[in-house]
């Protein structure tokens, strides 16, 4: 210190810092309240740095574009779900007018009587044709035989029905018709249509006793039914049945 009171200068060139050192450590109390007050609240904001980094590296895209997918997946679900079904491929071949077999057999007509479309119409039972009509039993749970069907009969122009057996069995309900609709819905090859058969006509013919697993019935462009499959399974003798219904 000088004789005029100014400080010697610092021999460093470093600018003057006036520190004072308290007689009592308890007055710095308050700042260093203050300065953990401070590192929490850094802490905090890496943390949140951390969380939310990956979301706005981008700026607001990647939230919209994660919304717009949730949107589209939801909307493609109640499509699947409640949506209008396809219409079944017409056909031009006119009815086996000599069946050699009685109705409800194999080599015969299906049985004379209607079926009730997803909008509420009404279709003679013998305008199924050519295809495949898949009668699901009570207790049925949907599995990959659904879309494996769905596909053999889109390949060939086929159409491919799905009817619930309404009569319960051994403590097996009926499947709902939605629920029917549901599993269809989960073919990404070909197009199953639900249709209701509340007289249990096809089931009674060919699926007299409800089991657990489904039955299909192979129909010919004429209405004549050539096969009756319990318990499908895929396969090239499946295939080749398939593909016969559209020869001749």
């Amino acid at each position: 210190m000088r004789s005029d009171g100014d400080p010697d200068p610092d021999d460093y060139g470093l600018p003057r810092v006036d520190i004072v050192v308290p007689d009592d450590a308890r007055e710095l109390d308050r700042d260093v309240l203050a300065y953990r007050r401070e590192e929490r609240r850094r802490r905090r904001r890496a943390r949140v740095r951390r969380v939310t980094g990956p979301l706005t590296r981008f700026g607001v895209a990647v939230p919209i574009i994660a919304g717009a997918l949730l949107v589209a997946l939801i909307s493609g679900v109640l499509m699947t779900t409640f949506g209008p079904q396809p219409a079944p491929r017409p056909t031009t071949a006119r009815l086996a007018p000599n069946p050699t077999a009685s109705a409800g057999e194999v080599g015969g007509l299906l049985p004379a009587g209607n079926v009730t479309l997803a909008d509420g119409s009404v279709k003679p039972m013998r305008e199924m044709r050519p295809g495949v009509i898949g009668i699901v039993p009570p207790g049925f749970r949907c599995g990959p035989l659904i879309a494996e069907l769905a596909a053999r009969t889109g390949a060939p122009q086929l159409n491919f029905w799905l009817v619930p057996d309404p009569r319960g069995a051994g403590g097996r309900e009926p499947v709902p018709p939605k629920d029917v609709k549901k599993c269809a819905g989960t073919a990404h090859q070909g197009a199953p249509l639900v249709v209701e058969d509340e007289r249990g006509l096809l089931a009674a013919a060919y699926a007299p006793k409800p089991g657990a697993a489904l039955t299909a019935v192979l129909i010919k462009p004429d209405g004549i039914v050539a096969h009756v499959v319990p318990d499908p399974k895929a396969g090239r003798d499946l295939d080749q049945k398939i593909k016969d219904l559209t020869v001749g």
